[in-house]
């Protein structure tokens, strides 16, 4: 079965949980205690709070599923910045942050990641979003690379708290063109 990428629904937030918990370790700093990781990951990346996020009416949940599993997710939430140090950087509205997009180790550089970029670049079209903002460690070289080859450019930084510690991150943005037809292969 070819990759599809679609909205996720109630009946996919164990398999969602599942892989957020899987993938966000890989872009947490390398120093990062895992303490913190784990406590991240119990507070924010559960089933219960996929549940709510599926169901927030300013959240779009994406998935990638090839058939044989989820590959991948991302997740955007719209409205203003919650950082007004953030709101200052971005130079357009109305905006939405890119709060998440993770693939799987296994299925990296398979072109998931673009396909659900994509699918959330026509999402925020579809929505009216000016533009899509989001946040990466500044030692996350990997990412930082995928988002300028997506149309991103970094526009300043922002402060991630990861337990006890502040993480230090850029902001990037990428202006989105009006909505367009749905990419093909994806169900919003």
């Amino acid at each position: 079965m070819p990759l599809q990428i679609r909205r996720a629904a109630v009946s996919d937030v164990e398999r969602v949980a599942e892989l957020a918990a899987r993938t966000f370790p890989l872009a947490c700093p390398p120093d990062a205690p895992e303490s913190d990781i784990s406590a991240f990951i119990a507070a924010q990346l559960t089933a219960e709070r996929f549940a709510e996020y599926v169901t927030d009416a300013d959240r779009i949940v994406l998935i990638a599923d090839d058939g044989t599993g989820l590959s991948g997710y991302a997740m955007l939430v719209f409205g203003e910045p919650y950082d007004p140090e953030v709101a200052v950087q971005l130079a357009r509205r109305p905006t939405a942050e890119l709060s998440k997009i993770y693939v799987a180790p296994e299925h990296h550089g398979a072109g998931v990641a673009a396909a659900l970029m994509a699918a959330a670049i026509d999402a925020a079209a579809e929505r009216g979003a000016a533009s899509v903002w989001l946040g990466t460690h500044q030692e996350n070289l990997r990412a930082q690379r995928f988002y300028e080859k997506s149309g991103f450019a970094r526009v300043g930084v922002k402060r991630f708290h990861l337990g006890d510690r502040w993480e230090d991150d850029y902001v990037f943005e990428r202006r989105v063109e009006p909505a367009l037809a749905p990419t093909a292969g994806t169900q919003l």
